[in-house]
């Protein structure tokens, strides 16, 4: 290491793509302008950083053998693979590619594709363009990534199966073989661009030719024209590229001195493999060398010379070479040892980061904070808006029932329960439907709740996105949706009362009388928690605070490792159990005899916070499902573009698995999509030891949520385009390179229920009474809006010094000021949840109603919303005594009642598309009860609604 090259220093300290050219067996840095460039003749060196999201950096090492390059050269980039590996702490995946033969992972760096030139360093020849554009012809393989590859111009070059792409002087064409995918053909588009923008500075005409389609189409004729005309092409022949050894049977070498030992053993274990050796691992096209964490640099570099000289011997040269390092393998490694042992992140030892520190900074990188803990991490984010009407059904058999307002949120650990969340999106309402399944609840019960759930979801056009949720397991969102959340003990379902009874078990339903011990958790209002567990001692953990109650008393429990924050919410959680009862403070260490007398006695109990999975760094993966059978392909670097309209992808995040279905899957694969995420959990393809319960969700193409597209860099116009990935990317590129739609976007349908309309169903939660999300709420305002708004309150519940906050916790695409107060309109929600109220459209529009028409006028429902509107209304006068800027002056101002479509009489010379223009600023808060700024920052949709309510649309 102290031998380091120059070149290499200050290497993978930063996410992101380095490369070196091996000149006269020396490193030599490539501009960052010439990525993807290579020449045949040469060979390279390829460092891919990723940052990972515990903040570690994670490197993979690649090197790349033009097919001209020297042998020589080859060796060197093999050994200075290895010394970057050493530098960066001996834990890279090193691969080495040859020219035509790469991994996907390797090509998936250089997207679209990489097109190595003639030339060379070693080779004394470098690359120059030619004058005049020569006629060439690639082929193009590949899904998922492209492999491309230099064909002879000529008819016999052309198959059925393959795609090509024939580079003319003035136009690019795309032959796509009949027996060729949508997906192929699809991908091999980016190439064609790729070579247009490169080749031809993006100043070409392209064409797409159908193979069997006759000469009767004009370019399809002018392709031809250049093959001396149509003719029959020829069957493929089998090349040497097409002959895989995946049939050879794998075999396992131990490398000393140089020299591949075979170990004959079976099974194989991890137990084999000797941390003072190197193994070789002959597994057909891949061979891998396992380096063992003891040996040294020299004995590595002899065992990479030696699997060097094994693949020319078996005249291997095209198999794909794989390095890893003890403790650091990969999961396609662990894949082929009949045993391999769990185990966690394996970290650096202190002394080993300390070396690998010293080094750095000898070269000059800043190492400061590499020997600390990693960052504590932060309150995941739900990416979804929390200001939504929320609908919750017990399932009880082949039945399900609506739950009022008060039930919503209190769940029992032996039912199942449906809801659906309707909240804004975008450009259109969003839907999420879904089950949760409690630990006690039965099989037959959950079986119901998914069927009856599916039938929603259908009859929505699979236009929502569906969830399954475990108890124990569930995510932020979930409980972002509910707010605060109970599990109760027992169950209330008929089939969990038979069970219980033929199982001659206790019930154990809650009821008010008994004693009661829950667990409060959470991060705040808009997320808490309240779990009932069994009233004993054992059930405490200092992390956590608790209510217990029994009859008339009730303590709450502050254990010593509880912050502030948590302490707060079991205050809060208390108004919500036992809202009419003062509580007995109970500090961890001085509990009074009462309190553990409830709990049947003292005893031992945990002290660590109980460990939820976390979000991992996301993996993509290709799905293909038949007889049962799943078999997947992971997607490497993966963007949106890698979403094929013909396919079922799923994205694995540990915590949660999203399944994500195309608009062109088989309808008997798409309903079969829930099944594909179970069998995906039970696969475990990365060997994480995921659980079975993790939450699941199926997307569909074209409604995806912002919940799953923050993985991607996501263009919306994409998935609003029609047609199968072929066409939409085409018509793409005909058009310069951006999306055209055929029409506008489809709206969402409206969500009904057994064909059922939402409107027909009486909502169980309108979280906002006024219409804007970006209201201002400031605490205590004044006296009197506070006075209003305490007549309003429960009046069973407990009057605490300030409401629940209830915030937005959605974050906004225009990254507004989080310094702003949270919405007032949601603080409104939080006063009347206890309400019962109309849906949300019927709810705005009257409230508009209330506030733009006298008492007289308004709708028989006015008693009703009575409060809402006044709240509303004085909220807008204290408002207005915050201060407003005055009309801009010489502006037309009317008044509202000419400026409505039903009006007498109607002002003249206004554009009637923009009729709340002419409304004052006093006019204009008073309708809309908001400003104009607040008015136009919302959704083009949410402002027609508005207007059509109050007759200016």
């Amino acid at each position: 290491m102290r031998d380091l090259d120059p070149a290499f220093q200050g290497a993978g300290q930063k996410a992101g793509i380095e490369v070196w050219r091996i000149e006269n067996f020396k490193p030599v840095p490539v501009p960052q302008s010439s990525y993807g460039n290579f020449f045949t003749g040469d060979s390279y060196v390829i460092l891919k950083t990723n940052a990972l999201k515990s903040g570690a950096l994670r490197h993979d090492i690649h090197y790349w053998l033009g097919k001209d390059t020297s042998q020589d050269e080859a060796g060197t980039a093999a050994l200075k693979t290895i010394e970057l590996d050493a530098a960066l702490g001996g834990r890279a995946v090193q691969y080495r590619e040859v020219q035509g033969h790469e991994t996907e992972r390797f090509l998936s760096y250089f997207k679209p594709c990489i097109i190595p030139q003639d030339g060379g360093i070693a080779s004394a020849f470098n690359h120059t363009e030619p004058e005049e554009h020569k006629i060439r012809m690639f082929i193009c393989q590949g899904k998922h990534v492209v492999h491309v590859k230099e064909v002879p111009f000529a008819r016999s070059s052309l198959n059925h199966d393959d795609i090509f792409i024939l580079d003319t002087a003035h136009k690019l064409f795309q032959f796509n073989g009949s027996n060729s995918s949508i997906q192929e053909r699809a991908k091999a588009l980016e190439v064609l661009q790729h070579i247009k923008d490169t080749y031809h500075d993006g100043k070409c005409d392209i064409a797409a030719i159908e193979d069997g389609k006759l000469m009767s189409d004009a370019e399809t004729g002018e392709f031809w024209g250049f093959f001396g005309g149509f003719a029959p092409l020829p069957r493929k022949t089998a090349t040497d590229d097409a002959i895989t050894t995946d049939a050879l049977p794998s075999q396992l070498f131990c490398v000393a001195k140089g020299q591949a030992e075979h170990v004959d053993a079976d099974p194989w274990t991890r137990e084999l493999l000797d941390t003072n050796k190197c193994y070789l691992l002959d597994c057909g096209v891949e061979i891998y060398v396992w380096l063992g964490r003891s040996t040294s640099l020299d004995e590595r570099k002899a065992a990479s010379g030696a699997t060097e000289e094994y693949v020319r011997s078996k005249d291997r040269r095209k198999s794909r070479i794989i390095r890893v390092i003890e403790n650091f393998e990969t999961v396609a490694f662990r894949s082929k040892f009949d045993s391999w042992p769990q185990s966690t992140a394996v970290a650096v030892s202190e002394d080993g980061r300390g070396k690998v520190a010293a080094l750095l900074k000898r070269q000059g990188v800043n190492v400061k904070g590499l020997l600390k803990a990693s960052p504590s991490k932060e309150e995941p984010q739900p990416y979804i808006d929390c200001s939504g009407n929320l609908q919750v059904w017990r399932v009880n058999g082949q039945e399900k029932t609506l739950l009022p307002v008060p039930d919503q949120s209190k769940f029992y650990s032996g039912d199942c329960y449906i809801f659906q969340y309707l909240y804004p999106g975008e450009d259109k309402e969003e839907c999420l439907i879904g089950t949760w399944f409690g630990k006690q609840s039965i099989e037959e019960d959950r079986i119901s709740a998914t069927s009856q759930a599916n039938k929603m979801v259908q009859s929505q056009k699979y236009m929502a996105a569906q969830s399954r949720i475990y108890e124990g397991s569930e995510p932020v969102l979930f409980f972002a949706i509910f707010q605060s959340f109970m599990v109760l003990k027992g169950g209330l379902s008929d089939g969990y009362k038979n069970y219980i009874s033929e199982k001659e078990l206790p019930n154990g339903t809650y009821t008010e009388d008994e004693v009661a011990l829950f667990r409060v958790q959470g991060s705040g209002p808009e997320n808490m928690q309240a779990i009932q567990l069994e009233p004993v001692a054992s059930s405490l953990n200092s992390s956590y605070c608790y209510i217990l109650h029994s009859g008339s008393s009730v303590f709450t429990w502050i254990g010593n490792l509880t912050a502030p924050e948590d302490q707060e919410l079991v205050e809060r959680q208390l108004d919500v159990i036992k809202p009419n009862m003062q509580s007995k403070p109970q500090k961890e260490g001085s509990e009074s005899e009462q309190f553990w007398k409830l709990l049947g006695g003292k005893s031992e109990y945990p002290s660590q916070k109980i460990a939820r999975d976390t979000e991992s760094d996301p993996h993509l993966f290709s799905c293909t499902f038949s007889k049962g059978d799943l078999k997947v392909t992971e997607i490497y670097n993966f963007d949106q573009d890698d979403l094929m309209s013909e396919d079922i992808f799923i994205l694995d995040c540990h915590s949660s698995i999203f399944v994500w279905v195309g608009q062109q899957v088989d309808s008997n694969i798409r309903i079969q999509a829930l099944v594909i995420g179970e069998k995906f959990l039970e696969c475990d393809f990365l060997l994480e030891k995921i659980s079975h319960q993790a939450p699941l969700y199926i997307i569909m193409e074209a409604s995806e949520p912002q919940f799953f597209t923050r993985f991607f860099t996501w263009d919306s116009t994409k998935s609003a385009m029609h047609g199968n990935s072929f066409q939409r990317k085409l018509s793409i590129l005909k058009n310069g390179g951006h999306p055209t739609l055929n029409g506008k976007p489809k709206r969402r349908a409206p969500v009904s229920n057994g064909g059922r309309s939402v409107a027909d169903e009486k909502p169980q939660r309108s979280r906002s009474v006024s219409f804007s999300p970006d209201r201002v709420r400031v605490r205590g305002r004044s006296p009197a809006f506070a006075a209003l708004a305490s007549t309003f309150e429960n009046p069973t519940a407990r009057n605490l010094s300030t409401p629940p906050l209830v915030k937005n916790i959605y974050p906004k695409s225009d990254a507004s000021d989080s310094s702003k107060p949270a919405s007032r309109s949601t603080a409104i929600a939080s006063l009347t949840a206890s309400f019962e109220q109309p849906p949300r459209e019927k709810l705005i529009s009257h409230s508009v109603k209330v506030m733009a028409e006298s008492p007289a006028k308004s709708e028989p429902n006015f008693k009703e919303n009575s409060m809402s509107s006044r709240i509303e209304t004085l909220a807008i006068q204290e408002d207005v005594k915050e201060g407003e800027v005055e009309d801009a002056e010489g502006a037309i101002i009317y008044p509202y009642e000419r400026l409505t479509t039903s009006s007498t009489d109607p002002a003249a010379d206004i554009d009637i598309l923009k009729r709340e223009t002419y409304l004052s600023l006093a006019d204009f808060r008073t309708k809309f009860g908001m400003t104009k700024d607040v008015f136009y920052k919302l959704p083009r949709w949410k402002q027609n609604k508005l207007k059509m309510a109050l007759q200016l649309f």
